[in-house]
């Protein structure tokens, strides 16, 4: 039999490059021959033969192979040409795809227990940012006539914000509804939508697995956070997807788009409770990443950013890369406090819980990488699979 093998390979498609990291061998002095073609690596020793075939979705250019070095803990590296077809896949993130006329159901995608069911969606509408408000009073030469009016959606309103969607649970009274909490509140400012009293409480918890699914903003207004709300069409069943994939997902295609609509690269993620978790740092979204344990026979599964139970054909990932540092038990204070006061940084509100498995997945695909891949500067490393 073959000694088992580490395989890591990190495809970037828009420079078309690839490192690849052949991990080390246990056997120390083994002979070892290395074969890359473009559609598999094959690795020969006295002992057998492993061939790991790459998806049909890459190609590596052999002839282009540079930057041949031996990192110690890791093993070879190498830096060749690539070419990555892959198209990004997104995972049931509710956008304006769905638009007018759509009936939808939302669930709670911790359970699959329904909390709106056939909802007729006349207006789906992005949210103004944070600060549209001090915008219009720039731009505006007399006095802000949106002033003191919060956004409130109508009864077939969703709008969507960074992380959450605020739809109107008016026409839902006579159906089952997740438990909604007594709040008290009032107006504030155009650009708040919402000001709360701090001590009312005002979440919105699953009635059967009780996982927080958002808040109460007003006596008809909800808020649900988009990483506990599944939303589908009427017409189709609750898919089923596995919690960390589907957090992954869709922290990631939030971080892609506020990146592009807003030129940021820094995020705060920070809990209903108003404390940060975690801060990130988005370095790249156009990553495709593959790692295998090598073994004697050709091996079909990557089980980097997926679930051991998932066949070839999914999976392979579009990534983000992000560069990460906990802010959790008073750890990074002075980091987390000068990020706060810093306008380049966006927060993203999630709930607590949440962000404690936000937490945990970034531990653990960073764990999964290559040593001399786990850390940049004083940052973590991981990988975010969309």
């Amino acid at each position: 039999m073959a000694t088992e093998t580490r395989v890591f390979l990190e495809v970037r498609r828009q420079l078309q490059s690839a490192l690849l990291i052949l991990g080390e061998w246990k056997e120390a002095g083994l002979l070892v021959d290395i074969s890359i073609t473009p559609s598999s690596l094959q690795m020969k020793t006295p002992e057998g033969c492993t061939e790991i075939r790459l998806p049909a979705e890459v190609r590596l250019v052999p002839s282009s192979c540079r930057g041949l070095q031996y990192v110690a803990g890791d093993g070879l590296h190498f830096r060749l040409q690539a070419q990555a077809a892959f198209s990004t896949k997104l995972v049931s993130m509710f956008t304006q795809s769905l638009q007018a006329q759509d009936v939808c159901t939302f669930y709670c995608q911790s359970c699959g227990e329904v909390v709106i069911r056939d909802r007729k969606l006349i207006r789906v509408l992005p949210l103004p940012s944070e600060n549209w408000g001090a915008l219009v009073g720039e731009w505006c030469c007399h006095p802000d006539p949106f002033a003191n009016k919060p956004l409130h959606p109508q009864e077939n309103d969703c709008f969507i914000g960074d992380s959450f969607f605020l739809v109107n649970l008016t026409s839902d009274l006579w159906q089952s509804r997740p438990e909604l909490a007594p709040v008290k509140m009032h107006c504030l400012s155009p650009e708040n939508h919402f000001k709360l009293n701090p001590k009312a409480n005002t979440k919105v918890i699953c009635k059967r697995c009780k996982v927080m699914l958002g808040e109460t903003m007003s006596s008809e207004t909800t808020k649900f956070y988009m990483t506990e709300i599944m939303i589908q069409s009427s017409e189709r069943n609750f898919p089923i997807i596995p919690r960390s994939q589907f957090v992954q997902s869709i922290i990631a295609q939030c971080l892609v788009e506020l990146s592009s609509a807003r030129s940021t690269f820094r995020f705060s993620i920070q809990g209903h409770d108003g404390k940060a978790y975690i801060l990130l740092w988005l370095l790249n979204s156009d990553s495709l990443v593959i790692e295998s344990l090598g073994s004697s026979k050709s091996v079909k599964k990557f089980p980097l950013l997926e679930d051991k139970s998932k066949t070839y054909s999914s999976s392979v990932w579009n990534s983000v890369k992000v560069l990460y540092q906990p802010c959790i038990t008073g750890r990074n204070e002075k980091l987390a406090s000068s990020w706060e006061t810093d306008i380049s940084v966006h927060s993203l509100t999630l709930p607590s819980a949440t962000c404690l498995e936000l937490l945990l997945i970034l531990s653990s695909n960073n764990a999964m990488l290559p040593p001399s891949l786990r850390y940049m500067n004083s940052f973590q490393v991981a990988y975010l699979k969309m």
